[in-house]
């Protein structure tokens, strides 16, 4: 581990003391440098990265298929650039061992993960097994623990993303994976695509720890959620996505002959 152990237990206790705050942490995910920075500037409380952001930033496709190496430059860059706590999304963990993905994470001076339950390595639409899920979680904990770092462990589950039956089903699963992430060293539960209020509630009813939602269309708002007892909210790949889209939009204008928006924001 090459980045300084007392800043990043420092860094880990914050991002860790965030989701206990009176108000959820918000997380408008970044995905470079300069977007990081934004967030920042924005009043941030914590920069969380987003894996389809950075894999497409760097001509990839979501879903693990950017090399490890790659994403842990980019989160190192990110987390050199900022002076809030770094989470970063690393998906299923690109088939690391658990030793060596907390001390990568450490090194890119991170303090915080995201990891999914879609099975990567075998069939990428369906789920871990809970247990083999669970196991995962554990080892993390425990090679955080030895590291000498209380890292925030976001555990994603993908029950409403690749999980089977109807929504009721869904729910029964995401419990069920949640409190096995909750015993086995999560810290916060992340039930991805999940939207459905009365569901969100008994979440965090039931499961008694963090929950983290995705802002995405059908989901209540930041009042609501928060109302309902929601600890984090995050954004994923949207705020890079509405950046690229807006990006594309001023390169049409220009490129019709319309350059007012340049002139209006005063490049160098």
């Amino acid at each position: 581990m090459t980045a300084d152990l007392t800043s990043l237990v420092s860094d880990a206790r914050r991002l860790r003391d965030r989701h206990r705050a009176p108000e959820p942490l918000i997380l408008p995910n970044a995905w470079d440098v300069a977007s990081a920075r934004g967030v920042e500037r924005a009043g941030a409380a914590a920069v969380a990265t987003t894996s389809s952001g950075v894999a497409e930033a760097l001509g990839y496709p979501d879903g693990e298929a950017i090399p490890a190496a790659e994403m842990f430059a980019a989160v190192a860059r990110i987390s050199a650039a900022v002076s809030v706590p770094v989470t970063a999304d690393l998906e299923a963990g690109y088939g690391l061992a658990a030793d060596e993905l907390v001390d990568r994470l450490l090194e890119a001076g991170a303090v915080g993960l995201n990891l999914e339950d879609t099975d990567h390595a075998g069939d990428p639409h369906h789920l871990l097994e809970v247990g083999a899920a669970a196991e995962r979680i554990h080892a993390v904990r425990s090679a955080a623990d030895d590291a000498g770092v209380p890292i925030v462990v976001n555990a994603r589950i993908d029950s409403f993303l690749r999980g089977s039956g109807g929504p009721d089903a869904q729910l029964d699963d995401a419990l069920r994976r949640g409190r096995a992430y909750l015993a086995a060293g999560a810290d916060c539960i992340y039930p991805i695509w999940l939207t459905d209020a009365k569901a969100i509630e008994r979440l965090v009813r039931e499961v008694q720890a963090p929950i983290n939602v995705l802002l995405r269309p059908g989901v209540p708002d930041i009042a609501r959620l928060a109302a309902l007892g929601v600890r984090r909210i995050s954004v994923g790949g949207g705020l890079a996505r509405h950046a690229l889209a807006h990006a594309e939009e001023l390169a049409r204008q220009v490129l019709a002959g319309d350059g007012s928006a340049f002139l209006e924001l005063g490049e160098d």
